[in-house]
C-alpha cells in the first residue's frame, strides 16, 4: 500500500458530509476553511513521539483519541470554537489493522466536535504524530494566560492525579504498586482512561469564553497543575494560593502516601483538564456554566497580589511540596 492509497483508505472519507467552515479539504496543495465573519482563527499544534509520550504497542485506537484530545484542549482553554485539523503521520509501517483502529478513535471524536480533517501528510519514519487544529473565537474573546488578576478566583475542572498514577502503574513504580496492588488498573480502568483517552473540554471552554469579562485567564493542564499554573502567574505578574482540602481527590489517590498523592495532584500531567481564574462576582454564572455542559468545576483557591504559589492546608498552613511541572528536555 503507497502513500496515496493509505491516505484514501484510511483518511479521506467518502460520503461524510462537510461543515460549512470548509471550503476545500483534502485533495489540493492546500485546505481553504471560512471562518464566521468577525471571527478570529485560533491555532495550535501539538506531538506526540512513541516512546516519550506514549508506549510502544498502546492501543492505535485510544492513541488516535488521544492524539485530536491534546489539541482540542488547547482550543478549549482559549474559548475557541473547532473548525478543522491537519495530520502529520511518520509510521515504521503502513500496518492496515494498525492503521484503521487509528482512524477510528481519531475521527469517533473528531465527528463528536466536528473538526474535519482537512489535509496533512504522511512518510515513513518512527511512529511520530503531529496535529495542528483550527478554531475559531470573537475578538477580546480569548481567555489568554497574562489576564489573571489578583482577588480572581482559581478554579480547576474536573480532577487531576489519575493518568499519572496511571503512568506510574504502568511504569512499575514500587510506590504506587504498594499502595494499590499489582491489579489496580484492572479494579480502576478508569486510571488508563485518564491517562489515555482524555477528555477535551470544549464545551465548558466555549461557555467560558462567553464570560470573558469575568472570566480572566485560562490555560489547558497538560504538564501539571502547579507547572501550569506557573505560565500563568508569569505572564499576569501575580502569585495563588491553592487551598489544598478543595483539591478534588480521586478514590485510586486517596489511598496513595501522602507524599505521592500531593505529586500526582499537583505534578502529574495528562490531565487536560482547564484551569482558569475568575471574579468572584461570577460564581454564580460559573455554576450555571458548568451545569449546562455537565462538566464538574470546583473552586481551589485565589489569585494573589504577592507573586509565587502558595499550597495551604485546612488550617491555612502552609503545605511543603516539591512538585514542578514537567519539561521534555529536562524530566519530570
Amino acid at each position: 500500500m503507497g502513500e496515496f492509497e493509505l491516505i484514501r483508505r484510511h483518511f479521506q472519507r467518502a460520503g461524510v458530509p462537510a461543515p460549512a467552515s470548509m471550503v476545500l479539504g483534502i485533495g489540493d496543495d492546500c485546505a481553504l476553511l471560512q471562518p464566521s465573519p468577525g471571527h478570529q482563527i485560533a491555532v495550535s499544534t501539538d506531538m506526540l513521539v512513541e516512546g516519550r509520550h506514549f508506549f510502544p504497542g498502546v492501543d492505535p485506537e485510544a492513541l488516535g483519541h488521544k492524539a485530536l484530545a491534546v489539541n482540542l484542549s488547547d482550543l478549549a482553554a482559549m474559548g475557541a470554537r473547532p473548525l478543522g485539523f491537519t495530520l502529520a503521520l511518520a509510521l515504521p509501517e503502513a500496518d492496515e489493522a494498525w492503521l484503521g483502529a487509528f482512524a477510528r478513535g481519531l475521527f469517533a471524536l473528531a465527528d463528536a466536535h466536528a473538526c474535519p480533517l482537512v489535509g496533512g501528510d504522511t512518510t515513513r519514519g518512527p511512529l511520530n504524530i503531529c496535529i495542528t487544529v483550527m478554531g475559531e473565537l470573537r475578538p477580546g474573546q480569548a481567555m489568554r494566560r497574562g489576564a489573571a488578576q489578583a482577588g480572581d478566583d482559581l478554579y480547576l475542572s474536573g480532577r487531576t492525579g489519575e493518568a499519572r498514577l496511571a503512568l506510574e502503574l504502568l511504569r512499575g513504580a514500587d510506590w504506587a504498586l504498594a499502595a494499590l496492588g499489582g491489579d489496580a488498573l484492572a479494579r480502576h480502568p478508569e486510571l488508563r482512561q485518564r491517562l489515555e483517552r482524555p477528555t477535551p473540554r470544549n464545551g465548558l471552554g466555549g461557555l467560558l469564553g462567553v464570560l470573558t469579562g469575568a472570566v480572566h485567564a485560562a490555560i489547558d493542564l497538560s504538564d501539571g497543575l502547579a507547572g501550569d499554573l506557573g505560565h500563568i502567574l508569569q505572564a499576569s505578574a501575580v502569585g495563588a494560593e491553592i487551598a489544598l482540602a478543595e483539591l478534588p481527590v480521586a478514590p485510586a489517590l486517596q489511598r496513595l502516601p501522602e507524599a505521592q498523592r500531593l505529586e500526582c495532584l499537583l505534578a502529574g500531567g495528562d490531565d487536560y483538564e482547564l484551569l482558569f481564574t475568575a471574579a468572584p462576582i461570577a460564581r454564580a454564572a460559573i455554576d450555571a456554566v458548568a451545569q449546562a455542559c455537565g462538566t464538574p468545576v470546583t473552586r481551589i483557591g485565589r489569585i494573589t497580589q504577592a507573586p509565587g504559589l502558595r499550597v495551604v492546608d485546612a488550617s491555612g498552613r502552609p503545605v511543603t511540596f516539591a512538585a514542578r511541572g514537567f519539561d521534555h528536555f529536562q524530566g519530570a
